[in-house]
């Protein structure tokens, strides 16, 4: 049973990266994205397989917590896409109003 109610939270968690993944992407800022907050759940993620792995529970929950945290491996791209899109947009948004300035 306790297998089942950790899955059911697992599931839970799980819905919401793919929508976190998908409107970050649509977003193209990182203005709303917290890498320590990633880093987090990841560290988090990966604890619960080494716990599942140091006591040879492998089953059906080892592999949503494999799925989960590739999706917010996923999310950890997409903040570092979106972290460079930032960066280049700042650049553009000095170089143009310093040519503005100029004129």
């Amino acid at each position: 049973m306790s297998s089942v109610l950790e899955t059911i939270m697992l599931v839970c968690f799980g819905f919401s990266w793919p929508l976190n993944v998908i409107k970050a992407i649509k977003a193209r800022s990182a203005k709303n994205m917290s890498l320590p907050f990633i880093m987090l759940i990841i560290t988090g993620y990966i604890a619960g397989i080494t716990a599942k792995l140091m006591t040879h529970q492998i089953n059906y929950v080892l592999a949503a917590y494999f799925l989960n945290l590739a999706i917010v491996l996923v999310n950890l791209g997409v903040y570092f896409r979106n972290r460079h899109i930032d960066t280049e947009g700042e650049r553009g948004h000095i170089i143009g109003s310093a040519v503005i300035a100029e004129k």
